[in-house]
This record gives C-alpha cells, sequence and structure tokens, in this order.
C-alpha cells in the first residue's frame, strides 16, 4: 500500500547513500540551490558541482527513502573541524515536505553521530528565515549559541542572519 504524499510515510528507510543514488539526490539538492533560501551554496552550482560538494570523501552520505525506493531526504555526517575539533559532529540535510523525513533523519544523525563517537552536534550556520529547520533542531534539543548578523544574502529579504547552534550528545566534558 502506498500512502498519498500529504501523509507522512511513517515506513521511511533511512541508509548509506549508494552511487545509484545521485540521481535521486541531485533531484534533491537542485531546487534547493535554484531558491537559494536555505544553503550558502552557490545557485548556479550544476549536478556535477552539486554532487561532488554533497558526495564529498569526508561526508558519510546517506538517503530516506520510501518502501517504493523513491529518495525523499539526504543528509551527510562529517567531523565540524579537523584535529582538536574532530570530536563534534556536523550535518546538511535536504528532504521533501511530505513524508516526514526531515525529523527522521536528523534523529539518524544524532545516533549515527554518537555511535562514531562525536560529543556533540553544531550547525555552523542555519539560516534565520529557515523556520522549519529551527522548530525541528529545537525540538530536538539543539539550543541557538550564535547568531551570525546579517551573515546570509537571502534572494528576497535580504541580509538576513544565520545561526550557530548547538547539541550535547554526551556528557560534557568537565
Amino acid at each position: 500500500m502506498t500512502l498519498p504524499p500529504s501523509q507522512p510515510d511513517t515506513d521511511l528507510l533511512i541508509r548509506p547513500a549508494q552511487s545509484l543514488d545521485r540521481e535521486g539526490i541531485w533531484r534533491l539538492l537542485s531546487p534547493v540551490l535554484r531558491k537559494a533560501e536555505t544553503y550558502a551554496l552557490p545557485r548556479h552550482w550544476g549536478r556535477r558541482q552539486a554532487l561532488a560538494y554533497w558526495m564529498d570523501v569526508e561526508h558519510r552520505v546517506y538517503v530516506a527513502q520510501t518502501r517504493d525506493h523513491a529518495i525523499v531526504g539526504t543528509f551527510y555526517l562529517q567531523a565540524n573541524q579537523k584535529g582538536g575539533g574532530a570530536h563534534i559532529a556536523n550535518a546538511g540535510f535536504v528532504a521533501r515536505s511530505a513524508f516526514g523525513a526531515g525529523r527522521l533523519m536528523a534523529e539518524h544523525a544524532m545516533a549515527e553521530a554518537t555511535k562514531l563517537g562525536f560529543r556533540a552536534m553544531q550547525f555552523n550556520f542555519v539560516v534565520s528565515t529557515n523556520l522549519r529547520a529551527i522548530a525541528l533542531w529545537k525540538s530536538l534539543g539543539f539550543r541557538v549559541i550564535g547568531t551570525l548578523p546579517g551573515a546570509f544574502d537571502h534572494p528576497s529579504k535580504g541580509y538576513v542572519d544565520a545561526l550557530v547552534m548547538w547539541k550535547d550528545l554526551l556528557p560534557p566534558v568537565s
């Protein structure tokens, strides 16, 4: 049975991305890049540049797929910094809104990050007008630890703030 697109699909599968997923990932990334409202990535990037960035060798890339194998979300997980900052995770997410993949991917990313030994997760640049993402992160226990005034040039709203968001995954080191 296939659920109508307006209802969240409770049977989404989160799995590591494979080379064959590139087209499905591109179908998610392309409209996000074109709109240029949530990612500080060049809106003129084509398939090659966007996939090279998303599928970078330092990224652990995952997809959310429906029972009929449609890719409805993707995220990558990486160390936020190298060396002394490598114990903090960072991630990027893109999802189609009708499937409930965002929360599922976020929960999966936090579980994976914990399993990999990351002590916390930090989002370096959450555009302040991306209210759905901010609400999701806050509902999962992330808090705003900094504001970057006018850091994002939004195509219709002009210069808007970007937020730095943080969540401890393991008890803080004292």
